[in-house]
């Protein structure tokens, strides 16, 4: 059967990749309201998806207007699909211009398919659909509506940055439906090959390149997973140091490198100022508490308790226009790889 062999063979493509991915890495973990983590499978998985949230129903802050924000759940798909698939975020305003944004440059760059939206973490569609009365697909009623619409050539993209346990479960999950389509086929994650981090590179050197002065510190905060994949904040912390970025820094929240260690080389230098920015799809929880938070704890807490004058930059990659074209590049390659 042809459809089940180009799924496999996108299986045995993305097995193979994550044995031998040293370095290849949307983003992490959710908190329920007493922060317990909680990841849409197990818990590693959480570095690979788009952000961290934390679900409090009391919330007391504004996060945008969702109604701003296509979800792209209609049917009438037509034969081709592709399915976008995400961690997903509550945080209404960075869903938009970063999930949403890559869907629409990806729905410009490929009119003859229809572009539709999944999110991996069912506690942020429950918490989104609770207090915004608005529903955002799973993988599953994505797929199912996928089924329902007669497609029959599926792409998937997921905006992962990395390979790694929950890309793995989504291929396995999206393998349980293949039989429904005549061909599917998977887009790599953000981080997959070396023209991809120096891609990465060379996008966030340039969106940082103001603040660029010689007496600022630029760090990049991270999920970070005990998985393997966790080895490509190290892998892009050495490219940005091998061509000559000496004051970036990449540390994440959960693994190594740690606060501590950003810190530590912060220190090491003679830096007046710091510059904190998510190296995440979203900007959401991680974002906005983690990093920029005014707790104990935070990374800008720690980095003013240690004397510098800090400024937080709330914006996920997904805002970046040089990173989504490589997600439109990797759902690119994946058309072209359909019979």
């Amino acid at each position: 059967m042809k459809k089940t062999a180009i799924f496999m063979l996108s299986l045995a493509l993305v097995a193979g990749m994550l044995s031998g991915c040293s370095g290849d890495s949307s983003d992490s973990s959710a908190k329920d309201s007493s922060s317990a983590a909680d990841s849409s499978s197990v818990a590693e998985t959480s570095a690979e998806t788009s952000e961290e949230e934390t679900m409090d129903d009391d919330e007391n802050y504004d996060t945008g207007d969702a109604s701003l924000d296509d979800i792209r759940n209609q049917d009438n798909i037509g034969d081709n699909e592709l399915l976008v698939l995400s961690f997903g975020t509550s945080y209404n305003d960075s869903r938009r211009l970063t999930i949403g944004a890559i869907e629409g440059d990806l729905e410009k760059a490929f009119p003859d398919f229809s572009v539709r939206r999944g999110f991996t973490a069912n506690i942020i569609i429950d918490h989104v659909q609770r207090r915004d009365n608005i529903l955002i697909d799973d993988v599953d009623a994505a797929l199912e509506r996928a089924v329902n619409n007669g497609v029959k050539n599926l792409v998937v993209q997921p905006t992962h940055l990395m390979h790694g346990l929950e890309y793995d479960e989504l291929v396995k999950e999206v393998g349980n439906y293949s039989d429904a389509f005549d061909q599917v086929v998977f887009g790599e994650p953000l981080l997959n090959s070396d023209d991809d981090f120096a891609r990465v590179e060379k996008a966030i050197t340039e969106w940082t390149a103001s603040y660029d002065d010689g007496e600022t510190a630029i760090c990049f905060m991270g999920h970070g997973t005990e998985a393997d994949s966790n080895e490509i904040y190290q892998k892009m912390q050495d490219l940005l140091t091998k061509d000559g970025y000496t004051n970036y820094f990449v540390g994440t929240v959960e693994a190594q490198p740690s606060l501590d260690d950003v810190l530590a080389k912060v220190q090491a230098g003679d830096y007046k100022r710091v510059v904190l920015e998510p190296l995440m799809v979203v900007a959401g929880d991680h974002a906005n508490n983690d990093m920029a938070g005014d707790e104990d704890g935070s990374w800008k807490k720690t980095f003013e308790d240690a004397g510098y004058e800090v400024e937080c930059l709330l914006r996920g990659l997904g805002e970046n226009e040089d990173i989504r074209a490589i997600y439109v590049d990797h759902a690119k390659a994946a058309i072209d790889s359909l019979k």
